[in-house]
């Protein structure tokens, strides 16, 4: 195996492969990558972040790929990051997205990252925002994040996006149902997808309906694009309304509070996950499960389990 040193000289000459095992480091939580990341931060912060979120079925993926030509035809390095459901026996993901954007992935100015959500579909795949900084730092100037579209994922995609798109497609009470999910709220674009079918026309003035009755508090009233991605209409149209967002947000000082909430989000989940392993490092663990015997309640237990954290810390700085 490559030692970090290695693969951080070959991830800086822009080698893809120290890029694919670095991400895959990620996903496997190496003790290392965390100071790797940090060295890399200062490089990060170049990328336009844009995430897809919406019902599985609604073309996510293949509106993904065809923004990634569109993007291409104007010579801009992108990264794509697709989340696929985890299978329960292998731990691999099922959809294939490499399968399913085979006219993109021999592109070398295109990297395709497939990350399973292993069983996590109430939210995003462990280390998305560490693959996003990653393909940041290594140049990719358009990273597409392509969420399962299922739980708390359709959500969560907005905290790690600077443009968050919902891709609907025309069927009764859609769009009242994306306005119950609460997708309402993240949607800086939506995309009405599969407009080629009969009930498309009503569906989209739906829509339009639903958003008149929303008071954006940052000022960017959501449009709406109708695409037919299996063809390609509409995609030219969402590539500019994007454009359009990013120029908005920019414009408007948007997009510095944006970011700044979002490295402050970051933060709050790196001390959890700090916090969470160490608390559980040791027999710690151990006495958990010995504490369930009935002999104290819940309540008890974890009150006595924390006493015993603060316990070895104060030790630690005594001793």
């Amino acid at each position: 195996m490559l030692s970090t040193d290695t693969l951080l000289k070959e991830f800086r000459k822009g080698n893809p492969l120290a890029l694919a095992r670095l991400l895959t480091r990620v996903e496997n939580r190496k003790p290392d990558i965390p100071s790797l990341l940090d060295e890399l931060y200062p490089s990060t912060g170049k990328a336009w972040r844009i995430g897809f979120t919406g019902p599985p079925g609604a073309g996510k993926s293949t509106i993904v790929n065809r923004m990634v030509q569109e993007y291409r035809r104007k010579d801009h390095q992108v990264g794509v990051v697709a989340f696929d459901p985890t299978s329960p026996f292998t731990g691999g993901s099922l959809l294939g997205d490499r399968v399913r954007m085979a006219t993109i992935s021999l592109d070398p100015g295109v990297f395709i990252r497939s990350m399973a959500t292993r069983g996590n579909l109430g939210g995003l795949a462990v280390g998305v925002d560490e693959a996003c900084d990653l393909m940041d730092a290594f140049g990719k100037r358009r990273i597409l994040i392509e969420t399962v579209g299922v739980g708390q994922s359709e959500l969560e995609v907005a905290h790690s996006a600077d443009t968050t798109i919902v891709v609907l497609v025309p069927q009764s009470g859609d769009a009242i149902q994306a306005m119950k999910a609460g997708l309402m709220e993240i949607a800086d674009i939506f995309v009405m997808n599969k407009c080629d079918r009969e009930d498309a026309d009503r569906a989209y003035r739906e829509l339009i309906s639903v958003l008149g009755m929303k008071h954006p508090d940052d000022g960017w009233q959501p449009q709406v694009i109708k695409t037919i991605a299996e063809t390609g209409d509409g995609i030219e149209k969402l590539v500019e309304t994007v454009r359009d967002h990013r120029k908005f947000l920019g414009d408007n000082e948007k997009l510095e509070q944006r970011r700044k909430k979002r490295v402050a989000e970051k933060t709050k989940r790196l001390v959890e996950d700090t916090f969470n392993s160490r608390f559980w490092q040791g027999k710690r663990e151990e006495r958990r499960l010995k504490g369930l015997d009935g002999a104290h309640s819940p309540y008890e237990l974890a009150e006595k389990l924390v006493e015993d954290f603060y316990r070895e810390i104060r030790d630690e700085k005594t001793g």
